[in-house]
């Protein structure tokens, strides 16, 4: 899967802030409101929408209309990119964690040794 560098980079700046990842770790238990999402946080329904729009435009949230009040939904599909994304490094942080195992396995007898 070719990932677009420029969906990748609003994704990725939809996802820095906090707030928005909080939006996206509740809307991951199921569609909420507006007023639903506002709850937790301490700011304006208004801060919460711009949050919301940010998250629109990046693909990461759609708007549903139920009669007079449109429910946000997590859509997933951005988050696979990320994913695909990361895994083309995932050799690279494996081997890192390979040799990490290597000398921690290398300094136990030396700690028994020098302890003794």
């Amino acid at each position: 899967m070719t990932v677009d560098e420029g969906r990748l980079s609003e994704t990725f700046a939809a996802l820095a802030n906090p707030t928005r990842r909080a939006i996206l770790a509740r809307l991951a238990g199921g569609a909420a409101t507006v007023n639903e999402l506002a709850e937790p946080f301490g700011i304006t329904l208004p801060a919460i929408s711009k949050h919301i729009k940010v998250l629109e435009q990046a693909g990461l949230v759609r708007r549903g209309q139920r009669a007079q009040y449109r429910p946000c939904a997590l859509d997933a599909a951005r988050l696979e990119e990320v994913s695909t994304w990361a895994e083309q490094y995932r050799p690279i942080w494996e081997a890192r964690f390979d040799r990490m195992d290597e000398y921690l396995r290398q300094l136990r007898p030396q700690r028994k040794t020098g302890q003794r």
